[in-house]
């Protein structure tokens, strides 16, 4: 049951690890999007791997987002 927890700290929790997985990803993201355009010496990178990569980026994302709206939404309705 919910009303074991103080009400706060659970809600609290989920935002910041909602934060932490949408600042990484966002790292991640820009990381890779510089992969895909390296400097000229550079070898030509695995363009399917930096997709796939750009693209479990971009889920994350938008998980974080939905977790940080889910949250936020439930908390002003509280």
């Amino acid at each position: 049951s919910a009303s074991v927890f103080p009400p706060q700290k659970p809600k609290s929790e989920l935002v910041r690890t909602s934060l932490r997985l949408l600042t990484s990803s966002a790292y991640r993201l820009q990381s890779e999007c510089r992969k895909a355009l390296p400097a000229e010496p550079s070898p030509a990178p695995d363009i399917q791997l930096v997709t796939q990569q750009v693209i479990q980026c971009a889920y994350d994302i938008a998980k974080a987002a939905k977790q940080l709206v889910t949250i936020t939404t439930k908390e002003n309705n509280n």
